[in-house]
């Protein structure tokens, strides 16, 4: 029997009617609680209202999702957006700030699509805005009119970095992933490595060289049936896993503790 794990999902702040609300695409919960096997929990995007230390107090790992609204452009020294780009200004005060503090205290992660974006970005990495506007690479948006199975069918080959993360979970060197996203990495962060590549050279994956847990970003969305997919299941597979080793060296910490107080409290 598994052991039960909980994950915490970063959640968009939006408005839902008249009222601001935090919401988390129910495709990124699925693959939480059927692929890594954990409880999922929605973590809002309150800032500093709820500390880095509190929630990692209640989550064994955490899932950082895409989402419609870009990085702002500041967080990372870039130049103005375009007008009309929905920013999520909420979401970015609480990732951030967050994404670093579970790398550094060795919280196991999975960031998808923006929260790729936004790993690149606490590494001190820049963003293109637009990748489809940058020489030498492709389109590498959806067409937003095409049926949602078309919009997140196989679009480009992934070319995986031997020995990295990615290989070593799922043990495959080429794949075929979807492509949504308008952003991509342009300078990649301080103490990231490359993990996979589009067949125009973008980064399509990093993770944390010398990492203390897992931490790997995406710029696909293998949460899309991530159940018919072999690499999304070894990917949600390992990031459960990472998550349940995290808990069970908690819980050794946390016996351990308890022993010592109770031999405190006994003379022994």
């Amino acid at each position: 029997m598994r052991t039960q794990i909980v994950v915490g999902v970063s959640a968009d702040r939006m408005k839902i009617g008249l009222h601001a609300s935090h919401a988390v695409g129910e495709k990124y919960l699925d693959p939480v609680v059927d692929g890594a096997h954990a409880l999922a929990v929605v973590v809002p995007a309150l800032g500093d209202r709820q500390s880095a230390d509190a929630i990692f107090q209640c989550v064994d790992g955490l899932l950082f999702t895409g989402s419609y609204s870009n990085v702002e452009p500041h967080r990372y020294g870039g130049a103005a957006s375009a007008p009309g780009t929905l920013h999520d200004p909420y979401r970015d005060a609480t990732t951030l700030p967050l994404m670093r503090a579970a790398i550094e205290r060795g919280v196991p992660m999975l960031a998808i699509c923006r929260g790729f974006q936004e790993m690149n970005v606490v590494f001190g990495g820049t963003l293109h805005q637009a990748v489809h506007d940058v020489e030498g690479y492709a389109d590498h948006r959806e067409n937003k009119v095409d049926p949602i199975d078309v919009q997140y069918a196989p679009a480009h080959a992934l070319r995986i970095e031997r020995d990295g993360v990615l290989h070593r979970c799922s043990g495959v060197l080429e794949a075929m992933v979807n492509s949504l996203h308008g952003q991509g990495i342009d300078r990649l962060g301080d103490g990231l490595q490359i993990e996979a590549r589009a067949p125009d050279g973008l980064i399509e994956a990093i993770s944390v060289k010398g990492g203390r847990s897992f931490a790997l970003g995406l710029q696909w969305h293998p949460e899309w049936r991530h159940a018919d997919n072999p690499l999304s299941t070894a990917i949600f597979r390992a990031f459960g896993d990472a998550c349940r080793e995290r808990r069970r060296l908690k819980d050794e910490r946390l016996g351990s503790a308890a022993l010592d107080a109770a031999s405190l409290v006994t003379g022994a």
